[in-house]
Formats: structure tokens, sequence, C-alpha cells
């Protein structure tokens, strides 16, 4: 079991962030809580030992100055970054009459610069360590959903840690995760009684940062046993 590891988490506050937070401090890590909303990191560091386990960060994942600072603040608290999970996402409705284009920008924004910000912020860090980079996609990611920007977002997501994997040439790991339908606050009304919860990813993910160092874990497709597609 992995020993007092630094684990950096963006969209800690809720839903999978907040899960795989929970299961990084069962596991002997110190987590580094990323998100914009300073209550409820404040609350959820406090849950998780305070100070001496868990820092919470607020965070807007579109500020490529702010992920500097995420990344400095871990270094200079805990010394070192060796797990950062690039979580940070929202989705929107299918159809390309739907939404506003302003929310457009903010998806996008979020889903895909703010994925690459948090890539460039902590690439010479996990170099250095020689960590692990997880990164969220979907379902969605692997195949184009009907009139779905989202989807496009996350096609990207699948993209970019491939890219980055190629590029560091085995300095550190990478692995995409994609989820299928998880009921958490992406569905405003509700997910499907059959959805999957926060914590099954959260396992996904810790199962892929538990591996042995020369095991890379790339993609972990991951739906309920109900999802057909």
């Amino acid at each position: 079991m992995a020993q007092q590891r630094v684990f950096v988490i963006t969209g800690a506050s809720t839903g999978i962030g907040a899960a795989t937070a929970r299961l990084a401090v069962e596991d002997g890590h110190r987590v580094v809580l990323a998100a914009r909303s300073a209550d409820k990191l404040q609350d959820l560091a406090a849950g998780l030992g305070g100070e001496d386990r868990a820092l919470a960060v607020p965070t807007d994942v579109t500020d490529f100055a702010a992920q500097e600072r995420l990344i400095a603040a871990s270094l200079e608290r805990f010394g070192s970054v060796d797990v950062v999970f690039a979580n940070a996402g929202f989705g929107a409705r299918r159809g390309f009459l739907e939404e506003s284009p302003e929310l457009w920008r903010e998806m996008v924004l979020t889903n895909v610069l703010g994925a690459a910000y948090t890539i460039r912020a902590s690439l010479p860090a996990l170099r250095e360590s020689g960590g692990h980079l997880v990164i969220t996609s979907s379902v969605a990611g692997r195949r184009p959903l009907p009139g779905s920007l989202y989807s496009a977002t996350k096609h990207a997501v699948t993209a970019m840690a491939e890219s980055l994997r190629l590029e560091i040439d085995g300095a550190f790991r990478v692995t995409c995760i994609e989820p299928g339908m998880v009921d958490t606050p992406f569905f405003d009304s509700g997910a499907a009684d059959w959805a999957l919860g926060p914590d099954d990813i959260a396992r996904a993910v810790m199962y892929a940062v538990g591996q042995p160092a020369h095991v890379d874990v790339n993609e972990i497709l991951i739906r309920p046993t109900a999802q057909p597609s």
C-alpha cells in the first residue's frame, strides 16, 4: 500500500473527486483538494484529517495561474506531487440548439482547456516524482453521442491522455478513466436507478494508482451492468 504519497485532485468538492479523496486518504495518501467551492473543500479536508492529511486549495481550472498555484501549494505543504487526478468537468443537454453559447464556452474551457492546464502545471512535478496522471473522460469520449458537444470535449480528453503518454516516454504513468452513467451532481434531475456511484469510479482510480510501478493502466472503461452502450 502506498504511504504518504501526495494525491492532487481537481473537481474534488463532490462526486467522483470527493469519493476518490476519501479512498486515497484511507490508502495512506495525503490529498490536495481543488475546486471552485471553498466551503465544500474546507469541509471535506476537515473530514479527511485536517492539515496533516488534506489541503484545500480553491481553484478555477480554467485559470492557468491558479493551477500553477495549486501545484506550488502542494509542493510547499507536502514536498512532492505523486498523483494528479484531472477530474474537473461538467456536461450539458444534448442538441446543438440546446443550452446557451455561454454555457458551451464554459464547458469547453473547463473540460478541455482545464484538463490541459492541469497537465501543463503538474508535468514537471510528475516527472520529478515519476508519478501518475489520471484524467476523467467518459464513455462519451469513445463514441459520439447525438447532438452532444460534451461528447466532443471528452473525445478531446481521451486523445489528450494518449498524447501525453506518448510525449513523456515512460517518465510517469497515465490513466484515462471512462465512466458510464454515474449518480453525481452531473445530473441535475438525477441519474437512473441502475447508475454507478462515485465510489465505483473512485475504486477504479485507486486500482490504477495501486499497480506496481512498471504497470501502466492506460484506459479503464467502466459502465453499469444495465447500461447497453
